[in-house]
């Protein structure tokens, strides 16, 4: 007789965070989370993550599973923290090590130099995307334009860096060299590109760098003490245990106020209708049905409206 097939495991709603390796893109990780969850038993789920990392970075992507996936597009305008090495005297076309050679220079700052500059990159900035990047220019992803030998001219974007730090600095062979590399620490706001950060800082120093090493260390209120490898993650589908690794739906809304509303309350939530507020609570509000998430609903003078509604 052959063994009975295993029954299906329930369906998982919630987020888990990958510390991404390095070369993998994305999508390709979103990938590995959809092949995991089949082997456990989840069949087939919905997956997306909050927020793409180059292939060349490393560290924080939040995957969101189920339910979740409806607060991936938060997770996408979240702050995010990055700790990031500038090589100084090359700039590539992809302003990171996997692209050609584009400019060099002689010069290399010094330390003081660099401490001296940040300043000038801290605060509500103006910067031009990479043209190795995903945006879209008329229809085309400009990595594409780019790789077919296209000039890409790419608009200026306003994004704010909260803050920037030295961590540590390489210097250079002999006395009076200057730093062949820093590594420092930028809070940013969505849609920061720290490869043309890095661009930027260097030029402002008189000479020419590119991103030697990327690692996201935060991403919205997810760090890396609660990411996993993938490695990881493929021991805990063979034990059919990738729920013990998962962080709840509500880890994505722990800045949220949580709004207890009542069983008829709940139910009127769930069919769209709006619910009688109170003026002086305004804002985003996650209601609860004790521990059950309902819906994500904003409080808009006296009504109460769904923007985000959970089916657990």
């Amino acid at each position: 007789m052959t063994a009975p097939a295993p029954n299906p495991a329930p369906p998982l709603h919630g987020w888990l965070i990958l510390d991404k390796p390095h070369g993998l893109g994305s999508t390709q990780a979103v990938s590995a989370v959809k092949r995991a969850l089949r082997q456990a038993g989840h069949g087939k789920a919905k997956v997306g993550h909050g927020g793409t990392l180059d292939p060349l970075a490393t560290g924080v992507l939040p995957v969101a599973i189920g339910e979740a996936t409806k607060l991936a597009g938060r997770m996408l305008d979240s702050d995010k923290i990055y700790d990031f090495t500038v090589a100084f005297g090359a700039q590539t076309d992809t302003l990171d090590l996997e692209g050609a050679v584009i400019a060099t220079s002689e010069v290399r700052p010094t330390l003081a130099q660099v401490e001296a500059v940040l300043g000038r990159f801290t605060g509500p900035i103006e910067q031009a995307p990479p043209a190795y990047s995903a945006i879209l220019i008329d229809g085309q992803r400009a990595y594409d334009l780019a790789r077919s030998g296209q000039d890409v001219e790419m608009k200026l974007r306003a994004v704010t860096v909260h803050s920037l730090a030295m961590q540590s600095s390489v210097a250079g062979a002999g006395a009076g060299q200057g730093l062949q590399a820093v590594t420092l620490t930028a809070h940013v706001s969505k849609g920061t590109y720290i490869r043309s950060l890095a661009r930027d800082i260097a030029l402002a120093l008189g000479t020419v760098g590119h991103v030697t090493m990327l690692r996201r260390v935060k991403a919205g209120p997810f760090t890396l003490g609660s990411a996993i490898s993938l490695d990881i993650l493929d021991e805990a589908a063979k034990a059919r245990a990738i729920a013990q690794l998962m962080l709840p739906l509500t880890a994505g809304l722990d800045d949220i106020p949580a709004l207890p509303v009542t069983p008829e309350q709940a139910m009127a939530l769930k069919q769209g209708r709006t619910l009688a507020g109170d003026p002086r609570t305004q804002g985003l509000l996650l209601a609860t049905l004790g521990d059950l998430p309902i819906a994500l609903v904003e409080a808009l003078g006296p009504d109460i409206r769904v923007v985000r509604g959970f089916n657990l």
